[in-house]
């Protein structure tokens, strides 16, 4: 299907659900689904001190971002008595490259750059989700229900939807599935496309547009609980192994006491009716402290494929 007319038709559904949260090779089509935003967040009875500015990485659609996310910044500056603006960008990219640059003091991001890159970006791990009792999550390997895919050796040559280029579960996990067979992506599926958001590749396989696609297995459960309108028309052939939830980072420039603080906020949610109220609208149990032998085995996936990647037997093949 031609990209303009895939590109018509996610669009014109607008936007899927009720909910938030590589290799790059010219040669794959980018689908940009989302719109960037920046909302600034003034709590009337909080007006003094220094502004939050927090940043969200486009896991899901932007405004299913702001409907969600923006409970969870406001019990923030509620608590922490601050000012919040509220950042979103298109990729995770151009989320993580703010940090350096001082320009947001918060986010939530997506594992794989936090455990591929934490020290380029310069933010640290301070909460960690967990859900369903685990500080962990899945990559889901979902296709269309009515299709005859079983696993993924059927989808050789076919059209295959990644999220952003340094998801984890969205595209990381998938790479290095197909490099456990022996191939690489670009060879493997006969086109690739981008849809910069979890809820946008779920509608992509749900109404035939790509044959399949690698989704956080989370918003995957959270949708078909809430809205299993277009969930119900997928299923998952196949699950990665658990691995650490995305996490709520903070700037390493940021004031430790600063820091200290929204981290006691973010920790002790669950323990307030009104923090339990939202994280249960979000289906998470609660956050945890975070601790990096989470994240290893996706720093690992990283480093194999980066060696591969860098060998001159795959100059070679490429």
């Amino acid at each position: 299907m031609p990209k303009k007319i895939l590109f018509r038709l996610l669009a014109g559904a607008g936007i899927l659900f009720l909910f938030p949260g590589c290799d790059r090779d010219a040669a794959y089509q980018r689908i940009d689904f989302s719109k960037t935003l920046a909302v600034e967040k003034k709590s009337p009875s909080r007006s003094g001190g220094r502004e939050l500015r927090v940043a969200v990485a486009a896991m899901i659609s932007p405004k299913e971002t702001f409907i969600h996310y923006k409970q969870l910044i406001d019990y923030i500056a509620d608590r922490s008595g601050r000012r919040v603006r509220l950042i979103q960008r298109k990729t995770y990219e151009e989320v993580n490259v703010l940090f350096p640059k001082r320009q947001i003091d918060l986010a939530f991001i997506c594992t794989g750059p936090y455990a591929a890159a934490k020290d380029k970006y310069g933010f640290e791990a301070i909460a960690t989700p967990v859900i369903r009792g685990a500080p962990f999550y899945q990559s889901y390997l979902i296709v269309n229900k009515d299709s005859p895919y079983q696993g993924l050796e059927d989808l050789r040559g076919r059209v295959f939807a990644f999220t952003d280029p340094d998801s984890n579960t969205g595209a990381l996990v998938p790479r290095f599935w197909i490099y456990e067979m022996g191939d690489s992506a670009d060879r493997f599926f006969s086109d690739i496309k981008y849809t910069f958001s979890h809820d946008n590749s779920i509608l992509a396989v749900a109404k035939g547009l790509v044959d399949a696609a690698a989704v956080d297995g989370h918003k995957w459960e959270f949708y078909n609980l809430k809205n299993s309108e277009f969930t119900s028309r997928t299923r998952v052939i196949k699950k990665s192994k658990l691995l650490g939830s995305p996490p709520f980072v903070a700037s390493v420039h940021m004031a430790k006491d600063l820091k200290n603080r929204i981290q006691k906020i973010v920790l002790a949610m669950h323990e307030t009716p009104e923090g339990q109220r939202i994280l249960n609208e979000l289906m998470i149990d609660r956050f945890a402290a975070p601790k990096e032998e989470w994240y290893r085995p996706v720093r690992e996936m990283v480093e194999v494929l980066n060696a591969r990647e860098n060998s001159p037997l795959a100059s070679h093949e490429s």
